[in-house]
């Protein structure tokens, strides 16, 4: 699933590419984005901004109309000039925003809908967000209230789970819920009552900063491979320039923890069963009462083929 920084990424090519610029198609497979088009025709309406928030995009047009995409696991968003080959075959196409000299694309979108600023605020899932960690407006001080309050509601609730509550945060994901975890040095399975402020803090400091190391504009490319702007990239929170050592735990079941040479473990966890990467080492089990430790897989499970 893209997490928040592909999603921001994504957003700001947008807007390099067809914000401020007058639509000149439009193009869906969606049938409730194409009754609204029907209604209210986008030709010759202004891409007025683009804008991520968590893990949406936001695509705002003149004469209040707002599209509003969750890419979940498969979806992305491609930008190509003109006349350009699709990457992707037009029976994945969902929608279509076309401009003089270009056209965004979003193939395999499972979430898009057409909102007025009104109905936005009223009926979509946008104004439950918690603070976006990426947003200019959010503060370490303000992320650490949200964590607390969560904690003090949900005392129960385990740590890595907390952060991927869109309510609680926007914008982490499972890779950086992980890669929080161990530079904080938390046991991602601890309950919200055992972490202090201090953790807290420390946790909510991190992701700011790994996502904001991530979404760091360093060319002027507009798209990411082949014109995709949901691209994920080379997301790194470690300090190393190998392409191989860019994470610290995530993904990386069986192998030794690059801090201490533990074996790294993964187990899945909480009601959606996502994958969970920790070092046992760096991130000690703190429990309640007589509350075991968690045990993960060590080897990987190679499944073998079905079929032919």
């Amino acid at each position: 699933m893209p997490e928040g920084d592909t999603i921001y990424r994504a957003a700001r090519a947008l807007q390099k590419a067809i914000g401020g610029k007058v639509v000149t198609g439009f193009e869906t497979g969606l049938a409730k984005l194409a009754r609204v088009n029907d209604d209210a025709p986008l030709v010759g309406r202004t891409v007025e901004k683009v804008e991520s928030r968590g893990k949406w995009c936001l695509i705002f047009f003149s004469g209040d109309l707002i599209l509003v995409t969750h890419m979940l696991m498969s979806g992305s968003w491609h930008l190509y000039r003109t006349r350009e080959k699709w990457w992707m075959g037009r029976d994945r196409m969902r929608v279509v925003v076309r401009t003089a000299e270009w056209e965004a694309v979003g193939f395999n979108v499972p979430v898009a809908e057409f909102h007025t600023a009104r109905s936005l605020e009223r009926s979509s899932q946008v104004p439950k967000l918690g603070p976006d960690v990426l947003s200019d407006e959010f503060t370490v001080e303000g992320g650490v209230s949200r964590l607390a309050a969560y904690g003090t509601e949900n005392p129960d609730a385990e740590i890595a789970v907390v952060l991927l509550n869109q309510r609680v945060l926007a914008g982490l994901g499972n890779v950086y819920k992980s890669e929080v975890a161990f530079a904080a040095g938390v046991n991602p399975f601890r309950a919200m009552r055992t972490i202090t402020s201090r953790e807290r803090e420390v946790m909510v400091e991190v992701s700011r900063r790994y996502m904001k190391a991530n979404v760091v504009d360093g060319s002027s490319s507009l798209g990411g491979e082949d014109g995709i702007v949901t691209y994920s990239g080379n997301r790194r929170t470690t300090h190393s320039s190998n392409r191989e050592e860019r994470l610290w735990v995530y993904g990386r079941q069986g192998q030794e923890c690059r801090r201490c040479g533990a074996t790294v473990m993964m187990r899945k966890q909480g009601l959606q069963a996502r994958s969970t990467y920790w070092c046992p080492e760096c991130q000690p089990w703190v429990g309640m009462g007589e509350t075991a430790a968690p045990v993960g897989r060590v080897a990987v499970v190679r499944r073998g083929k079905i079929g032919c």
